[in-house]
């Protein structure tokens, strides 16, 4: 049995299109906030439980019987996340899992100026502390975030950044269709496993990729901090906000997300998708 939480998000709700086409419904379980939402899985003999990290009371049950949880990780950026992600994995414990994994990041490190690399590392460390096999997913930065990383440079022509560092752009379709083949691999994989592009493209990269692109001079300009978050907040954006968003490009600044692995191209069975093919 595999259970899988999120699954009515984009992410682990692919990752349960993509399983399904590799393992029996009647061995796959979603554990989702709000069952109402889950009803297409459902369809397709899918088991749908109730589980909430929030509600640590619900997920003993949401993981009853899973030989494999895939648990993915918090996207609300002001929510207590290794919180979350403890009571997620004291339960996992408590029901039993044989092996749970975790959506992580590759820069996943306790240095990281990117808070949920942060957050990733300890969960990892967590995970480690379980006594419970477990599998860490380190996805590449996914690069549907370039909509909000990259600007409004469509209406400008300019793609201002207060940071230019290298990046293993990922699609998330490609790291969501890469953890179902893991999962149905039954424990082929242990412990940290990194999943990327094999790329890493700067913003003045992805700059001449977008004019050839668009016939237009697309440029990078690399903005003082001070100075793009003052652009941010006279934009609307709250100051919470910009400031975690800033740890983004702070951290390609120093490298965080600059390597790649040969992985998720061998999992994928054909070469990742480009950060230029995302822009296209």
């Amino acid at each position: 049995m595999i259970v899988i939480t999120g699954a009515t998000g984009a992410l682990n709700g692919a990752t349960v299109d993509h399983l399904l086409e590799l393992v029996p419904a009647a061995d796959v379980a979603v554990a989702v906030r709000d069952v109402t939402k889950a009803q297409r899985f459902a369809g397709r003999g899918v088991a749908v439980r109730h589980g909430d990290y929030a509600d640590p009371a619900s997920l003993p049950g949401a993981f009853e019987g899973a030989d494999q949880l895939l648990l993915v990780s918090s996207s609300d950026p002001k929510a207590d996340a290794v919180s979350l992600h403890r009571a997620a994995i004291d339960a996992a414990v408590t029901a039993g899992v044989g092996r749970i994994l975790y959506t992580s990041h590759q820069a996943a490190a306790l240095d990281n100026p990117f808070v949920p690399g942060r957050h990733h590392a300890e969960t990892e460390a967590l995970l480690a502390a379980s006594g419970v096999a477990w599998t860490s997913l380190r996805n590449g930065f996914y690069a549907h975030s370039l909509t909000w990383l990259a600007g409004s440079w469509r209406e400008t022509g300019v793609i201002a950044v207060p940071g230019d560092g290298p990046v293993s752009w990922t699609a998330r379709e490609d790291s969501a269709e890469a953890a179902a083949v893991v999962l149905a691999s039954d424990g082929g994989y242990d412990g940290p496993v990194t999943l990327t592009a094999a790329e890493t493209p700067t913003f003045a990269d992805l700059a001449l990729a977008a004019s050839e692109l668009t016939g237009r001079e697309i440029t990078c300009q690399v903005l003082p901090e001070d100075e793009w978050l003052a652009a941010q907040l006279a934009q609307g954006t709250p100051e919470f906000m910009a400031r975690f968003l800033l740890g983004f490009y702070q951290a390609a600044d120093r490298g965080f997300f600059a390597g790649v692995d040969p992985l998720l191209g061998k999992l994928l069975g054909r070469a990742p998708r480009t950060a230029r093919e995302l822009l296209a």
